[in-house]
C-alpha cells in the first residue's frame, strides 16, 4: 500500500510541475574538434587531463615515482592557471581512488554558508532569480573543498612530498604560459568577466577584447598562492590572509554580495564517502555516490541496459564517420530519462536528504524501470517509485551549467585516480582573487525550495525540493567520475570521467557502453558522437546524419541538434599480446591529451 500511495505522490507532482524548458546546452562553449585522434600507449603509468601542459605536469610526477593522487594534485594546479574557465583551487571535486585492492570516494563539493537559507535565491516578490543575476559576483560562491580534499587524499596515498607537487604549476606561473585557443574563443565569447578588475587586468587588452592566442601570461599573484600553501598546507588557504581575500571579495562585490565568512572557510571538511559501486555483465562499475548524482545516473542507465541489451546495436560508418544507430539512441536517451527523473526526485546531500541507493540501484527496480521502454519516446518520465522509499520530494527543475574538467592517472604502483573538478559556471562567479576564480557552486542547488507554481514561484502547500539550499549543505552535483573493474579478476579495466553540466552523465554512459558493450577503442569511445536525453529532447550532436534524425523523429523524439562539448579523459588497462598495456584516449572537443612511459 505504501508502494502504491508513493508512486501516486510522485506522479501526482510530476503532473502539477510545469514542463521545463530546454536544458542548456553546455556549461562552456565548443572551440572545435581535433580530427584523427589515436589512443596513447604506456606501459608503466600515464595522465590524462584536458590541457597538455597539465597532462605533463602529471606524467612528470609519475616518472619521479609519485602516486596517481601525487599526478591528480600537480594536473589539478596547472588546471587552475591553464583552463581557468573550468576548475582551480577556488572550486571543489570528487575524486576515485583505486589502491589495488578497494576503491575509495573522497568528496571535496563546496559547501553553503552558515548564513544561507531558502531564500537565497528568490527574489523580493517571491520568484526564483535569473540565472545570470545569481551566479555573478558573491552570492553563489561556497566554500571550496578541493585543497581540503587533495590534501586528504595526499595524507593517505601520497608518495612524494606535498610541496614537490606544486613545483610544475609554481613554475609556469612565474614562467608564463602560452594563451591557447580554447581559452581564448571562451574569453571573446564571455560577457561577464571583464567586470572583474584583476580579470579584466590579466586576460584582456585595454580595449576589452582577449589577449591573442599565443600570448605568453604570466600569474605571479597565483604563484605566490601556491608556494604559500606548499610550504603551509591547506590550512594556508582556509585560514589567513588568503581566507581574508576571498571573503572580502565575496562579501564586498558591489551588486551581488554573498554570505561566506571566514568561519566558513575555516570549518570545511573534505569527506571520505562509500563509492556506489554495481556489477554491469562482466564488470564492476564504481562511481561517486551523493551528493553527486552522477554515479547513481549511471549505474541506473548500465542496469537498464543490462535489461535491455544495448550491446546488439553497434555503431555503424555513416557518411565517413562512426555514427549511432537509431535503435541505439532510443534506447539510450529512454534509460536517460528515466535517470534524470529520479535524479531530479530523489539526489542530494545525503548529510541532510537520506539517498536509498540500493534501492534506486537495485535490480528489480531497474527491471521495472526498463520496462516503460516502449517503441516510441515517452518523451518526459516520471519518477519511480524503488521498494523502501520514505519519502518522496518534489521535481527539481533547476538549470544546470556545471563548467568543468577530468583527470585520470595510473601509477606504477597499482593505483588509479578518477578526479572531476568544477568552479561550476565558465569562469564561475567571475571573482578572481589571488590569481584564481571562485566558484559559484551554489548555483547547483534549487532557486526554488517547495514544488514550483508554474510561475517562477512556489506553492506554499508545495512539497519541498531535495536540494534545496540550507546551511551548510553541499549542492547536489552531476560529476560522475568514474573505475571499471574486472569482476572476474578485480583487476582494473578503466578509469574515465568528463566536464560538461549535467550533460556529463550521458557523456560518460555513453563511453561506458562504447568500450563495455561495443568493443570500441578508448579513443574511439571518446571521439562518437554525443547523444542522450536529460529527461526533456533527445539531443544529438552536431553533425547528426538527416537519417538519424529521421528516425528518431519518427519514433516520437523532440530531436535537438547542438554542440555537445564534453572533455572526457579516459586509460584502459588492457592485455596486447603477451603484455598489459595502459591506453589513453583524450576528447577530440577540448585540448587535453594523454600521456605516459
Amino acid at each position: 500500500m505504501r508502494r502504491l500511495m508513493i508512486a501516486a505522490t510522485a506522479a501526482l507532482l510530476t503532473a502539477c510541475a510545469t514542463t521545463p524548458l530546454a536544458p542548456p546546452t553546455q556549461p562552456e562553449a565548443p572551440s572545435g574538434v581535433r580530427a584523427d585522434l589515436a589512443s596513447s600507449v604506456a606501459t608503466r603509468h600515464m595522465a590524462a587531463a584536458a590541457n597538455p601542459l597539465a597532462a605533463e605536469a602529471g606524467r612528470q610526477i609519475l616518472a619521479a615515482g609519485g602516486s596517481a593522487v601525487d599526478a591528480a594534485i600537480a594536473m589539478q594546479l596547472v588546471l587552475t592557471l591553464v583552463e581557468p574557465q573550468s576548475s582551480g583551487i577556488g572550486g571543489g571535486a570528487f575524486l576515485l581512488h583505486f589502491d589495488g585492492k578497494a576503491v575509495q570516494s573522497y568528496d571535496g563539493r563546496e559547501t553553503a554558508p552558515a548564513a544561507a537559507d531558502e531564500q537565497l535565491f528568490m527574489t523580493s516578490q517571491g520568484r526564483a532569480m535569473g540565472f545570470a543575476d545569481a551566479v555573478v559576483g558573491g552570492r553563489a560562491v561556497g566554500a571550496p573543498g578541493v585543497l581540503r580534499m587533495l590534501e586528504l587524499a595526499h595524507q593517505r596515498h601520497g608518495r612524494l612530498p606535498w610541496a614537490r607537487l606544486f613545483d610544475p604549476a609554481i613554475r609556469l606561473a612565474e614562467e608564463g604560459f602560452a594563451l591557447s585557443p580554447r581559452l581564448y574563443t571562451l574569453l571573446a565569447g564571455e560577457k561577464h568577466l571583464v567586470g572583474n578588475a584583476t580579470a579584466r587586468a590579466y586576460f584582456y587588452n585595454a580595449d576589452g577584447t582577449p589577449k591573442p592566442v599565443g600570448t605568453r601570461l604570466r600569474n605571479p599573484e597565483l604563484a605566490a598562492t601556491l608556494r604559500a600553501i606548499a610550504a603551509g598546507g591547506a590550512d594556508a588557504f582556509y585560514r589567513g590572509p588568503i581566507a581574508a581575500d576571498i571573503v572580502g571579495a565575496v562579501r564586498g562585490h558591489a551588486s551581488n554580495p554573498g554570505r561566506l565568512t571566514e568561519k566558513d572557510l575555516a570549518d570545511y571538511r573534505a569527506r571520505e564517502r562509500p563509492p556506489l559501486c554495481t556489477d554491469y555483465k562482466a564488470w564492476r562499475v564504481c562511481g561517486m555516490g551523493p551528493p553527486s548524482s552522477g554515479g547513481l545516473a549511471v549505474a541506473q542507465m548500465l542496469g537498464i541496459f543490462a535489461q535491455r541489451n544495448i550491446t546488439v546495436v553497434p555503431p555503424t560508418m555513416v557518411a565517413g564517420r562512426l555514427e549511432p544507430q537509431p535503435d541505439a539512441v532510443h534506447l539510450f536517451s529512454e534509460a536517460g530519462r528515466l535517470a534524470f527523473a529520479d535524479r531530479a526526485q530523489y539526489v542530494a546531500d545525503p548529510d541532510f536528504v537520506r539517498v536509498d541507493v540500493a534501492a534506486l540501484t537495485s535490480p528489480r527496480y531497474l527491471t521495472e524501470r526498463a520496462m516503460l521502454i516502449k517503441d516510441r519516446s515517452m518523451g518526459r518520465a516520471p519518477p519511480g517509485a524503488p521498494d523502501g522509499l520514505q519519502l518522496a520530494f518534489a521535481d527539481d527543475h533547476s538549470p544546470h551549467r556545471v563548467s568543468t574538467s577530468h583527470v585520470s592517472a595510473v601509477d606504477a604502483f597499482g593505483n588509479a585516480v578518477s578526479m572531476t573538478t568544477s568552479i561550476e559556471d565558465q569562469f564561475g562567479a567571475r571573482l578572481m582573487v589571488r590569481g584564481f576564480l571562485l566558484n559559484n557552486q551554489l548555483t547547483d542547488f534549487s532557486f526554488l525550495p517547495r514544488e514550483s507554481d508554474g510561475k517562477g514561484g512556489m506553492r506554499a502547500d508545495g512539497a519541498v525540493i531535495a536540494n534545496r539550499v540550507q546551511p551548510g549543505k553541499r549542492p547536489r552535483s552531476s560529476m560522475a567520475p568514474t573505475l571499471v573493474f574486472e569482476r572476474s579478476s578485480g583487476q582494473l579495466f578503466a578509469t574515465l570521467g568528463s566536464p560538461g553540466g549535467s550533460l556529463i552523465i550521458n557523456y560518460v554512459a555513453k563511453t561506458l557502453v562504447g568500450v563495455l558493450d561495443w568493443q570500441l577503442d578508448i579513443q574511439q569511445a571518446i571521439s562518437l558522437p554525443n547523444f542522450g536525453s536529460r529527461n526533456a529532447q533527445t539531443e544529438l550532436e552536431d553533425g547528426a546524419s538527416s537519417l538519424l534524425v529521421d528516425a528518431l523523429k519518427a519514433r516520437g523524439h523532440d530531436v535537438r541538434v547542438m554542440p555537445m562539448t564534453s572533455g572526457l579523459q579516459g586509460i584502459l588497462r588492457v592485455r596486447e599480446g603477451s603484455r598489459t598495456v595502459l591506453r589513453g584516449g583524450a576528447d577530440p572537443r577540448r585540448e587535453g591529451v594523454a600521456l605516459g612511459d
